[in-house]
């Protein structure tokens, strides 16, 4: 794989926006964006709040995309994070397509119909298959919030935090028969905060992508060959999780309790606990007492405290519960994993 020069970022948070041709030769970042409405009809896919973000920036670039494919309603639940994004697109004078399969064979007729000549994907959680892909003549492009080849696959922002990663990034690249797998188009590199949590890192992603995705248009509008190969040998793959994944283990670790919490809270469901029969959302917490302050079981409650409560974990250590939702558990009260 070509080794890739690194070139700093003036665009904000973060480093490294760089676009490449498949020759790995730098493309520069203009100032002025190559672009003629004439030149290319974009068909944008989506259906989250990074997925507003990409579209809104691509209006206010003067590149407005012709048709949008989006989820339906009935279909929404399938994303915490869902935003429906078929009011703005007619707003700005796109044709909208309702779907719950991107490749279903009425949504590829709508597609193809509408001859597109790029077709973004952001925020869309199923593989786009060969037939999609082959329909915009310049090709399909995807997002995806993780520095590739590393953190392929899903919930890859609660990933990043659980894996206690110092760096992550976000990356435009081409769809491919594979995960996320395809050549990289352009990728961005930031740091992960210590105290980082899935609402602060996600909007870490869609500044990334309000600045990077006119950009990428205007890079392939410029040079269609724009792409670098992924090395596979570097890959890394995340595994699906489900609002049940969010259920704490008392006896793991302080530092990895407190990971959890911050890793699966706002815009996903939420870390939990059981206490009895009811269900406790621990929305923040923060490390309390050091080891050996408490005796006591993994889980138990040890305390009150003017901002919540202090349970003891698998290590000795207590971590403060100062956001909740549900009751208030008693002192001595021994919460329990789903």
């Amino acid at each position: 794989m070509h080794r890739r020069r690194p070139v700093t970022s003036k665009v904000g948070l973060g480093r490294r926006i760089e676009p490449h041709n498949r020759k790995g030769q730098c493309l520069t970042v203009a100032a002025v964006l190559y672009w003629s409405p004439d030149f290319m009809r974009i068909a944008f896919v989506g259906a989250v709040e990074g997925s507003r973000v990409a579209f809104d920036a691509l209006v206010e670039a003067g590149m407005a995309p012709s048709l949008l494919v989006t989820l339906a309603d009935e279909a929404s639940a399938r994303h915490s994070d869902f935003v429906d994004l078929s009011g703005p697109a007619r707003a700005a004078g796109a044709s909208v397509h309702l779907t719950k399969n991107i490749n279903a064979p009425d949504t590829i007729a709508w597609l193809a119909e509408g001859r597109p000549d790029l077709t973004l994907v952001v925020g869309w959680s199923q593989i786009c298959r060969a037939e999609l892909r082959a329909i915009a003549r310049l090709g399909s492009i995807g997002f995806h919030p993780a520095p590739l080849p590393r953190f392929r696959g899903r919930a890859v922002i609660p990933w990043t935090i659980i894996a206690n990663e110092k760096e992550t990034g976000c990356t435009f690249f081409r769809l491919d028969e594979g995960v996320d797998s395809g050549p990289i188009v352009m990728q961005k590199l930031f740091p992960v905060a210590e105290d980082e949590t899935a609402r602060s890192l996600y909007e870490k992603h869609k500044q990334a992508l309000r600045e990077m995705t006119p950009l990428v248009v205007s890079a392939i509008a410029r040079d269609n060959s724009v792409g670098v190969v992924q090395d596979d040998s570097l890959a890394s793959y995340c595994a699906k999780r489900s609002a049940d994944d969010g259920s704490i283990d008392w006896t793991q670790t302080a530092e990895s309790i407190l990971r959890l919490v911050r890793a699966v809270g706002d815009p996903y469901p939420g870390a939990f606990t059981l206490d009895g029969g009811s269900k406790i959302f621990v929305d923040q917490a923060r490390m309390f007492a050091r080891r050996g302050r408490y005796i006591g079981l993994s889980g138990q409650v040890q305390a009150h405290t003017g901002s919540g409560f202090a349970v003891l974990c698998g290590d000795g250590e207590t971590i403060e519960v100062t956001s909740w939702r549900g009751t208030k558990p008693k002192v001595h009260a021994k919460l329990m994993s789903a």
